[in-house]
């Protein structure tokens, strides 16, 4: 359909183009990239269409008398493509579903993995773009949860779309690992774990699990039992903040303590990361880079960007940014304290800065949860006050929150839904139900169709509502196997496997796409083979919008599609060979681009469930 569309907005621009030369319409210019053409509402009016609305004042023309011209001088020269209609102010194409089927099955025979990379002028659409993404950004005081899922399948989703898309893509972590949380699971370790010489090893848990379960010991020794008041520690936050004041003066113990709880830490996220796939190019360390971007504040003061207020503290007006605060007045930005230590904003400016230097990115992505709307404004604001012209691109890729049906989760508390132990239970419950169906021979590793299908689950459950939106997690829901979910695409897919698989056994094979598109007459085919056509456009939404729900949608519809294509087209058992293989085709063209598209998704492909 990519290449149907790109033909129609060539004859509409030409078209055009004659119009205003035989009228002399003067100080017109007429732009290829402003000539919509989209998918037809009714069938009736053709396939594609083109609203003429936009031409109306520089044409003096009304758009239906304008669709009228443009249709009457793109009639004979659209002939191989379809019938031109005119519509009232569309100009619509009834596209040759014969040919138009055997161009589609065509491209992706031919195209294989790479079908679905949109080209203008024979360039991939995001061709030349360098986008750095940042996602993740856990802390080293507990395990990856819930909410790191979403901001992962989000960052990695992306990552995989925009590459698809012909970018260039360079996937960042800053790794959260200095400040007084770390300290007050340090702390919890000294007093409950060190004497007795427990470790993650030694009790036989993964590190980040262990560091999280000190975490959750602080909290309970500095604020008591909640019926026994004078349990509580309040002394506590006061050694959690010495602590912090000897690692930031280089303690050696204190450092050495730091450095293997973080270790146990990281190691043990890299685990999950591995589990779930998740990948990245660069990990940036906070310990490492929180000092960074002083310097650059300091030079802000001196060319006058910055200013110093009253008490001795380097700030920034942010209004223009952010607006007037609440009591009307200008809204200013702390960027080094009065006593010349910097905030979390200065390392922020730091790292993006470092970040740039470190690999030249035409933009920076952020992912990082709607809480954080206002510290980005702030951040990419000041960069550009700060003269760099690369902060024009920086972008925050906002996301809601993620919560179970029995509400918030608080790491404090030790509420939160470590990220392991969900896909525990998820492959726990796939397994029972690969088990209760007696399917442990027929999918062959069983344990790991298992595990597939529990992040194939969690992954597309995360993905299919649009970041912005909070949302809530139902496991039970995740891993149906029927509706919109992953364990459904993943059923449709191994489904297709195994109509190829025997339709091979019974020596019949998939026809070439020039033989098969003239017999694939029915409305059900047609509607398929269209929406395939429609992935590359598809890919280019996805990338442009940053939205990974758009291919969860898409990925819907082509099953869904398939399925209705399937009842009523039969394949195997249909009237005669050439059909038979026209509809192989069909359905070959259609498992490669939901494998590819499920990829995208993070939704691991099976072949046998």
């Amino acid at each position: 359909m990519a290449d149907s569309k790109s033909l129609f907005r060539k004859l509409i621009f030409d078209a055009l183009n004659e119009i205003v030369s035989e009228k002399s319409i003067e100080g017109v210019e007429i732009s290829e990239d402003k000539i919509v053409v989209q998918d037809s509402p009714d069938p009736k009016m053709g396939d594609l269409g083109s609203p003429m609305f936009v031409f109306a004042k520089a044409f003096h023309m009304a758009p239906p008398a304008i669709a009228q011209e443009v249709a009457s001088k793109i009639k004979d020269k659209s002939a191989s493509a379809g019938e031109v209609l005119n519509v009232g102010p569309y100009v619509n194409i009834r596209l040759d579903k014969s040919n138009e089927a055997s161009v589609i099955l065509a491209k992706i025979e031919k195209e294989g993995s790479s079908y679905g990379t949109l080209t203008q002028e024979g360039k991939p659409l995001l061709a030349g773009e360098k986008i750095m993404i940042e996602f993740s950004s856990p802390n080293t005081n507990k395990p990856l949860h819930l909410g790191h899922m979403r901001n992962d399948a989000l960052g990695e989703s992306i990552s995989r779309i925009l590459k698809k898309a012909g970018a260039e893509v360079y996937k960042v972590n800053i790794i959260n690992n200095r400040g007084i949380h770390i300290c007050k699971s340090m702390l919890a370790y000294k007093l409950f774990h060190e004497e007795k010489g427990e470790t993650p090893e030694s009790l036989g848990i993964k590190g980040d699990h262990f560091v999280g379960q000190c975490y959750v010991e602080f909290e309970r020794y500095l604020k008591g039992e909640k019926d026994k008041p004078e349990t509580a520690h309040p002394e506590a936050q006061e050694m959690a903040e010495e602590m912090l004041r000897k690692w930031e003066a280089g303690d050696k113990e204190t450092r050495e303590l730091w450095q293997k709880m973080n270790d146990w830490t990281f190691n043990g996220v890299k685990e999950t990361y591995d589990r779930t796939d998740i990948s990245f190019d660069k990990f940036y360390f906070e310990s490492e880079t929180y000092l960074k971007g002083k310097d650059e504040i300091k030079k802000g003061l001196e060319q006058g960007i910055f200013f110093r207020a009253d008490d001795g503290s380097v700030r920034v007006d942010v209004t223009e940014a952010v607006g007037k605060g609440k009591d009307g007045e200008d809204h200013e930005k702390v960027l080094l304290r009065k006593d010349g230590t910097s905030v979390y904003i200065t390392q922020d400016i730091g790292t993006a800065i470092s970040r740039h230097n470190d690999w030249a990115f035409n933009q920076l992505v952020y992912v990082v949860a709607s809480e954080q709307i206002f510290h980005f404004k702030v951040l990419f604001y000041i960069l550009k006050k700060l003269g760099f012209n690369w902060a024009e691109k920086l972008y925050h890729l906002s996301y809601g929150l993620v919560n179970l049906p029995n509400g918030r989760m608080k790491s404090r508390e030790g509420t939160v839904v470590d990220a392991d132990d969900l896909i525990d239970s998820l492959h726990e419950n796939a397994l029972n139900a690969i088990k209760e169906r007696g399917r442990e021979e027929d999918v062959g590793d069983a344990d790991d169709v298992a595990e597939k299908v529990a992040l194939g689950a969690l992954h597309y459950y995360l993905l299919q509502v649009n970041p912005v939106k909070d949302m809530i997690f139902n496991p039970e829901e995740s891993l149906s196997f029927n509706g919109n979910t992953g364990p459904y695409l993943q059923y449709m897919g191994a489904r297709i496997s195994s109509i190829l698989r025997k339709a091979e056994s019974e020596g019949v094979y998939p026809a070439a796409p020039e033989k098969a598109g003239p017999l694939l007459k029915a409305a059900e085919e047609w509607e398929l083979v269209k929406r395939l056509g429609e992935y590359p456009d598809t890919i280019a939404k996805a990338a442009l919008s940053k939205d990974s729900s758009v291919m969860t949608a898409y990925l819907y519809d082509i099953s869904k599609l398939f399925a209705k294509f399937y009842q009523n087209c039969p394949i195997l058992s249909a009237e005669d060979k050439e059909l038979k293989s026209a509809r192989l085709s069909l359905a070959k063209a259609a498992l490669q681009v939901l494998k590819e598209a499920m990829q995208l998704v993070l939704v691991p492909y099976l072949d046998r469930m």
